[in-house]
């Protein structure tokens, strides 16, 4: 396991902690926790193998939130001195104070045992800082222009985003903890224009963000030679496919697709939150209502979704979240019935009863010290079957389909239902095998109807985690680090679109 950053151990972390914490117990706070948070992030972006952007931030402050006489209260600051953690902590138990008369809802947290100066830190190999700036650009630019050198590609871009968040957590119940994560995300495109007709496409990598470190970007845990020499070669394909004809499809999705249809139709309809109505202003609410909970034909049976903070390189992956509560793994879906829902420790007492159980299961997350911690997603994943099909095999399986490898655009209503996705490829699927690309492809259903269409689901074999580095969620809007794993797997009968004609082109 890597070392926690020698330089943030140095920041007197425990003193201004029991500071804060002292000052809000004697003001009368029932519970308190203070953080202590420091994030850095580097991009860098080339454009046609010629550096157009590098940027460095960093991110450094305390928290301290409160519950005081039943009401939340937080507040934040960036002085790292024993008189700034006091200040904080006195304003934020005034702003509870303040909004007391207006709390409809006294604030009472589940239990969760307490984590005595414990230590953890995301699984990775090379630190992205530890390695100088100009190795960075020269891998990029190596990557630029074996794809600018085959025929076909006019254009590429290439960037990296990189993120080493260092955190100091503790409670007034006595939980204490010290986590670093680290974080990737690498985009590449390559793009080819038609100069008599003017039309255009684009190749981009498959290759998701990543709870790794730099040595993602050299080979482990993805192929970019291989990757990258084939490239070009499905461009050009893309170029000179014809255009999909709309109908009924059976269809195989590939992990790199169907990742992102988990995220937005199963991810944040389980967030309880949404669920409940606190999202309703900005990202939406839920189709998946509490009441619901046991009841719901999600999907097909073979549908089995969990939720964790404990897979490895995830990119919602923690030791602990910013409530103190430990990492951990549960069921959303289970034989295709929704059975969980993700939830925070406020949110986990409320409802006990009707969840089934009195524990968080650790989904509380902030961006940074400046912002309160919000209900988040956690890696949300669907489940391969044990000694299951390969992709092969789910594509043998379709007399008339499509297999869709990539994500691209995505459409999805506020309540979770209502959808569309595109991709990056799509193959024509003719009597169990790959009949060649098609163009102006995007699938369209509702959430239930999708995933109850779901016949199949490939091994452990075909299973990769995708994600996103940018969630945006609540006001003041925050963004948040995701993976969902998932398997291949066949849908049949699902309704295809043909976005050019959709678009009246």
């Amino acid at each position: 396991m890597p070392e926690v950053d020698a330089s943030f151990l140095a920041l007197p972390r425990r003193e201004l902690a029991e500071a804060a914490l002292r000052r809000a117990r004697d003001l009368g706070a029932e519970f308190a926790e203070f953080r202590l948070e420091r994030i850095r992030s580097e991009s860098i972006s080339l454009r046609d193998g010629v550096l157009e952007s590098a940027r460095d931030d960093e991110d450094l402050g305390l928290a301290v939130r409160v519950i005081h006489d039943g009401t939340w209260g937080f507040a934040a600051g960036v002085a790292l001195t024993t008189d700034e953690a006091i200040r904080v902590a006195e304003q934020a138990v005034n702003l509870a104070q303040v909004s007391r008369p207006i709390n409809s809802e006294r604030i009472e947290l589940a239990d969760e045992p307490v984590y005595d100066a414990v230590t953890w830190v995301s699984a990775y190999d090379v630190d992205p800082q530890s390695v100088p700036r100009a190795d960075k650009v020269a891998l990029l630019t190596d990557y630029s222009h074996r794809l600018l050198s085959a025929a076909g590609v006019d254009h590429v871009t290439a960037s990296v985003a990189t993120v080493h968040e260092c955190k100091y957590y503790a409670n007034s119940k006595g939980t204490s903890y010290t986590q670093q994560r680290v974080r990737i995300g690498p985009e590449i495109q390559a793009v080819a224009v038609d100069a008599e007709t003017g039309r255009f496409d684009s190749m981009a990598s498959c290759a998701p963000p990543a709870g790794r470190g730099w040595e993602y970007l050299t080979g482990t845990g993805w192929d970019w030679d291989e990757e990258l020499a084939a490239i070009p070669g499905w461009l050009a394909e893309k170029m000179a496919a014809p255009s999909v004809e709309p109908g009924r499809y059976d269809l195989v999705v590939d992990p790199t697709n169907l990742w992102l249809t988990i995220h937005e139709s199963i991810g944040h309809a389980t967030e309880l939150d949404r669920a409940l109505g606190y999202e309703a202003n900005y990202a939406g609410t839920s189709f998946a209502t509490l009441d619901k909970l046991g009841t719901l034909q999600y999907g097909s049976p073979v549908m089995h979704v969990t939720g964790d903070r404990v897979a490895d390189h995830g990119l919602s992956t923690v030791g602990y979240d910013d409530e103190g509560v430990a990492g951990q793994q549960w069921d959303l879906v289970k034989d295709g019935v929704l059975v969980g829902y993700q939830v925070d420790r406020r949110m986990a007492k409320v409802n006990e009863d009707v969840l089934g159980t009195p524990r968080s299961n650790g989904c509380a997350y902030a961006d940074s010290a400046g912002h309160i911690p919000i209900q988040r997603m956690a890696n949300v994943s669907l489940q391969p079957a044990e000694n299951g099909p390969s992709t092969e095999e789910l594509i043998s399986r379709v007399r008339n389909g499509i297999y869709i490898v990539g994500d691209k655009s995505w459409s999805i209503d506020m309540q979770r239902y209502n959808f569309q996705f595109t991709g990056q490829r799509f193959y024509k699927i003719t009597d169990g095998k790959l009949d060649g690309q098609l163009r102006d492809v995007a699938y369209q259903a509702t959430t239930t109807e999708f995933w109850g269409s779901m016949e199949a689901v490939g091994g452990p074999q075909t299973y990769v985690l995708g994600g996103a580095l940018n969630c945006g969620k609540a006001q003041p809007a925050q963004s948040g680090a995701v993976t969902h794993g998932c398997p291949s797997a066949l849908f049949r009968g699902v309704n295809i679109l043909n976005t050019t004609q959709e678009a009246g082109r």
